[in-house]
């Protein structure tokens, strides 16, 4: 299938910028993102009504008084309480309430290029999509969010989905974060509640079954700020490990081929620990220990390709960033794939991703 020729900014802020727009935000202890999120939505170069919904969970850090203090003095910005740590619930409550039929999704750690939303619209209006989404661009302060923010946007670190990099304009599978018809969203049922994690991927999964299409267009870039702590990282990776596997109970051979690898390495590293104690303890040894031995070629060639990156210029210029490049590269595969397996052999259990609510 062809592309669409793509629009300049120029042509963008035309005709389908007179179109209102509706941006839902849900916000949970975000205080430090939140001024810069709804910042970039309103310095965005739009010409359509525009509004800002902001889903306000029980934030614990000053979130909910700040939101309010702004939302105070903005009658653009209105306020609609979700009582759950849920994110697809927060999004159904503020899609609802929602006053026009363009949604365009936005997290309180993003902030949106100038003329994300006119691009946006205009890719919309001329591919007749129901749900448009771009490229994210993760950015980070400090050693370790830095990191994070490289790993993100290597192939390496997320397993090479398309918003996480350099792609060509066309259909995709998903759409990070997303532009998307209203109506449409209603007409499948919206998010669904019973998801904590990977909510947006089962969304766009039940469009296209439902034969609308999903678009990619690299103009639509997003700044994201990523979790910058060890602990954060971990928890966030974990949960989002877990309600993948709880996808694949549901949706089985739906679900790409890339999100089995993690749990793969997981378990090739739980086999060689204990082959290797049966080795080191005499239980096994001679012919049978040298066939077991094949376990260990899986964690070998991963602790190879880590030590690769602590070489490589692009993990980072000093030796410091290449190592915590490494180990964030380590800590996101395995805290995502221990997840995952607990994910799919018990379900998900409603876990949540607690890496905003503990420090």
């Amino acid at each position: 299938m062809s592309s669409p020729a793509s629009t300049p900014p120029a042509a963008a802020r035309g005709a389908s910028s007179r179109i209102a727009v509706s941006y839902v935000m849900p916000v949970y202890n975000e205080v430090a993102y939140i001024d810069d999120a709804i910042a970039s939505v309103l310095a965005q170069r739009y010409d359509g009504e525009r509004e800002i919904v902001l889903v306000l969970g029980p934030s614990t850090d000053g979130t909910t008084e700040r939101v309010r203090e702004l939302a105070s003095a903005d009658h653009r910005l209105r306020v609609v309480e979700n009582p759950e740590l849920s994110i697809p619930l927060g999004l159904n409550l503020g899609i609802r309430a929602a006053s026009h039929d363009v949604i365009v999704r936005v997290d309180a750690h993003t902030e949106l290029e100038p003329d994300y939303t006119a691009l946006g619209v205009a890719a919309l209006e001329r591919t007749g999509a129901a749900s448009v989404g771009g490229i994210m661009v993760a950015t980070g302060r400090g050693t370790v969010q830095s990191a994070v923010a490289r790993a993100y946007n290597s192939r390496l670190g997320l397993g090479g989905a398309a918003y996480h990099g350099s792609a060509s304009e066309g259909p995709a599978e998903s759409a990070y974060l997303g532009i998307m018809r209203r109506p449409a969203l209603l007409e499948v049922g919206l998010y669904d509640e019973g998801l904590k994690r990977g909510e947006d991927w089962e969304l766009n999964l039940r469009l296209r079954e439902a034969g609308h299409l999903v678009w990619l267009d690299p103009q639509l870039r997003v700044t994201y700020w990523p979790r910058d702590t060890w602990a954060k990282l971990s928890r966030q990776f974990t949960a989002t490990g877990i309600w993948r596997g709880e996808l694949v109970r549901r949706l089985g051979g739906r679900n790409p081929l890339r999100y089995f690898v993690p749990p793969a390495l997981v378990i090739s590293v739980i086999a060689s620990a204990v082959v290797l104690v049966l080795q080191l303890t005499g239980v096994v040894s001679d012919w049978p220990s040298l066939l077991l031995g094949v376990v260990h070629l899986g964690p070998g060639l991963y602790a190879m390709l880590l030590l690769v990156l602590l070489v490589a210029p692009s993990s980072g210029p000093r030796f410091a960033d290449r190592a915590t490049f490494a180990a964030v590269i380590a800590v996101m595969h395995l805290s995502w794939g221990s997840g995952f397996l607990r994910g799919l052999l018990v379900g998900a259990r409603d876990a949540i991703d607690r890496s905003r609510i503990e420090s």
